[in-house]
């Protein structure tokens, strides 16, 4: 059952709410969905999430001092020890609570600056230090204690931790085998700061129409831009109203969104988004001006939205850089990084009137504490990006006030598979069902994350053009569906010879 309370948006009749100036027929606000937006320790949700790993933060920012982090609620420290072992600890020394912020890197451990116990990665104490000739005590007392630690590891500039019980620690998943296909390409690492839950910024990965309002030059006011690259989606393409196609796929464990639009008269661009429980996105080129034939492009970015606590969340990922992927050469590696995304350019939580790009970590300014706080909140109103669309849906969004739209399907899709895999009425997307799968495929699962640019002329009426946008939709991910059996090279080869055939499937049918 949910729990959300929508008393308040039900409580006048209909025709109230329609009432010109009607506004106060509609002034209470009701309550926020808990049941998909606290993750706490203890929560549904929470202890969901804590069965899978999740990026916390960014290599770099592990250095020669502790890095205090707040991941679901929880007070953590990160760093790196003296031999390359990470380690992430709850913040407070299990001694008398004092902050392992403010403690010291160890060859081995870490060593808590109040009264010197030194602890291991593991959360095992090192060392006590008792008076001399009390040697005894202090080791009576050393094994006694244990600081609450998670696993954690670095994979290409991130540190991953599991948060869950150690005896039930998942597979990590390694998606088509470390991310990326092509050669010459690399994962670049960022991390972006939002001011909500993490939901609604999950919400807006599953939101593949957006971007032909937001991310468009018609959004901003006066010229007003940010940075050079305001369009961040690099090509007129992405500005089209996409047909789009939704789809449950493996088991329910994620969300295929499909979506056909055209780029001219004579090509037709066939974009598919992966959604994965529960926090995992897989986007394609965003890039793709839609004027060469494509089929199966693969990743272009890939991110996970990690919750800081109720109210406050991160996006931790990677973008994939080179010609494998980015074939226009629109990506710009020097602004990806800490608070900084190319296609983002100065549309970030710490975007400063006078720099856009790449922050180092001597150059970190204070996060606001409020959205409306920053210095050039102005130009934020004249050009607003995916950060102020989702930190002003409020800090929590409220679920029982929105009046969706067909295109809204993907995210309240994903909501009821994430919200049943919650309650157990999705089994397959249970915390060991999910690591079993994962195992069962090598721990190298497949993404249903592709671009695809078919050489299509435009219908000869609307309605031919409509039914082929929503046909190809559907049958780009059908396709995709049959590959799930192969791995690597012979499923490339595979979706590309059956893309290559409904092609020509679809000339001859027009030409018939």
């Amino acid at each position: 059952m949910t729990t959300h309370d929508t008393t308040a948006q039900s409580a006048a009749p209909i025709e109230k709410k329609l009432q010109p100036f009607g506004g106060y027929y509609t002034n209470k606000v009701s309550g926020h969905d808990p049941e998909l937006t606290e993750t706490g320790a203890g929560t549904p949700l929470g202890e969901y999430m804590r069965r899978f790993w999740h990026p916390v933060c960014m290599s770099i920012e592990l250095t020669d001092t502790p890095r205090f982090l707040m991941i679901m609620g929880e007070e953590l420290v990160a760093f790196r020890d003296g031999s390359g072992q990470i380690g992430l600890l709850h913040a407070h020394c299990v001694h008398r609570g004092a902050s392992l912020e403010y403690g010291k890197i160890q060859t081995r451990g870490i060593s808590c600056c109040y009264h010197g116990m030194v602890f291991d990665v593991d959360g095992t104490c090192l060392r006590v230090p008792f008076p001399q000739g009390e040697e005894e005590e202090g080791e009576r007392y050393r094994c006694s204690i244990r600081q609450g630690a998670y696993k954690a590891f670095e994979l290409h500039g991130l540190v991953f931790a599991y948060m869950g019980p150690p005896d039930q620690e998942p597979p990590f998943p390694e998606w088509e085998g470390n991310f990326t296909v092509e050669n010459g390409d690399e994962l670049v690492p960022y991390s972006n700061f939002e001011h909500c839950n993490w939901l609604q910024v999950q919400d807006n990965s599953a939101d593949n129409y957006h971007t032909m309002a937001l991310h468009a030059k018609q959004q901003v006011t006066g010229e007003h831009f940010q940075g050079t690259t305001f369009d961040e989606v690099g090509a007129a393409s992405m500005e089209v109203p996409p047909d789009m196609h939704f789809v449950p796929v493996q088991g329910g464990r994620g969300l295929a969104g499909s979506g056909a639009r055209r780029s001219d008269t004579d090509h037709m661009f066939i974009r598919v988004q992966h959604q994965v429980l529960p926090n995992l996105s897989l986007h394609a080129y965003t890039s793709e001006d839609g004027k060469k034939k494509k089929h199966f492009s693969r990743f272009h970015m890939i991110r996970w939205t990690v919750p800081v606590d109720d109210t406050n969340s991160k996006m931790l990922g990677w973008r994939v850089m080179g010609p494998g992927i980015d074939t226009r050469g629109v990506g710009d590696k020097g602004m990806v990084g800490y608070e900084a995304i190319d296609f983002l350019e100065g549309q970030v939580a710490m975007r400063r009137p006078e720099r856009f790009g790449h922050y180092t970590l001597d150059d970190i300014p204070p996060i606001p504490a409020d959205h409306r706080a920053r210095d050039n909140y102005k130009d934020c109103q004249y050009a607003p990006g995916d950060y102020e669309a989702m930190v002003s849906q409020r800090p929590i969004a409220i679920h029982a006030l929105e009046n969706p739209t067909k295109f809204d399907a993907g995210l309240y899709m994903f909501r009821k598979l994430l919200r049943d895999a919650v309650r157990g009425s999705n089994p397959q997307a249970g915390p060991e069902q999910f690591a079993q799968w994962l195992r069962d495929c090598g721990s190298q699962p497949n993404s249903y994350c592709s671009g695809n640019v078919f050489d299509l002329p435009v219908g000869r009426t609307t309605q031919e053009e409509v039914t082929l946008r929503r046909f190809l939709a559907k049958q780009v991910v059908a396709i995709i569906s049959e590959s799930e059996s192969l791995r690597g090279q012979a499923r490339t080869d595979f979706v590309k010879s059956k893309m290559a055939l409904l092609q020509q499937d679809v000339l001859e049918k027009r030409h018939a």
